[in-house]
């Protein structure tokens, strides 16, 4: 090996060393921070699963609770259990809702899902749709209309036509099972209630030929 090649390579080996020697606190003090981070994430992982476990031991004994017929206790094992965070926000008071209408009180079952209408986007609809069935039940048909919106999926359309009926209005019933209808697939199983619901409101059911059956 030429001598001057030897050169270069102790004097990189010494710009080595000498840059170790300038940055050896940063670079050790950066691998202490990386090591913290990285145990403070694991220790914030398992607190969170720690969370959803108690969370869902908590939502666990609210049910055992509803169908005790403790509602009361349930609502406030609820209140305490943070179940009204989350996807438990729509959870609780649906199943409370579904006990109170077994309990026969419906007036607060009606309160407990107009309460919770804005807990959670994706269940909105769902909690829309019996609070709206509640309505008509309950003869409350044009704040049943309003629970619904404007909705169009089949299942709040036939809500609609259900409360168009019970308020008398027959042409508007007609119109929203007929919408019904035309949301629903051919072979869905609903389709016979719908036909029999817009028969009973005046009206006719189209053939499979989509043409008025006469």
């Amino acid at each position: 090996m030429a001598v001057d090649e030897l050169l270069d390579e102790h004097e990189q080996g010494e710009r080595v060393r000498q840059w170790i020697r300038e940055n050896a606190l940063g670079v050790v003090g950066g691998i202490a921070v990386a090591l913290v981070l990285v145990y403070g994430w694991g220790r914030w992982q398992d607190h969170l699963q720690g969370k959803r476990i108690e969370t869902g031991a908590a939502y666990a004994t609210f049910n055992e609770r509803v169908a005790a017929g403790d509602l009361e206790e349930a609502r406030a094992l609820a209140g305490s259990a943070g179940l009204e965070e989350g996807v438990y926000a729509s959870l609780v008071p649906l199943d409370l809702a579904a006990a109170q209408v077994g309990a026969g009180d419906t007036e607060a079952a009606i309160a407990t899902l107009s309460d919770a209408r804005e807990a959670d986007p994706a269940l909105g609809p769902v909690i829309a749709r019996r609070l709206a069935v509640l309505l008509v039940d309950a003869g409350r048909t044009d704040e049943a209309l309003a629970a619904l919106g404007d909705a169009r999926d089949a299942g709040s359309l036939e809500i609609r036509g259900d409360a168009e009926r019970a308020a008398g209005r027959l042409e508007q019933a007609r119109e929203a099972y007929t919408a019904a209808l035309a949301a629903l697939d051919e072979a869905a199983p609903q389709r016979g209630l719908l036909q029999i619901k817009l028969i009973d409101a005046g009206g006719t059911p189209a053939g499979d030929d989509g043409e008025q059956a006469r």
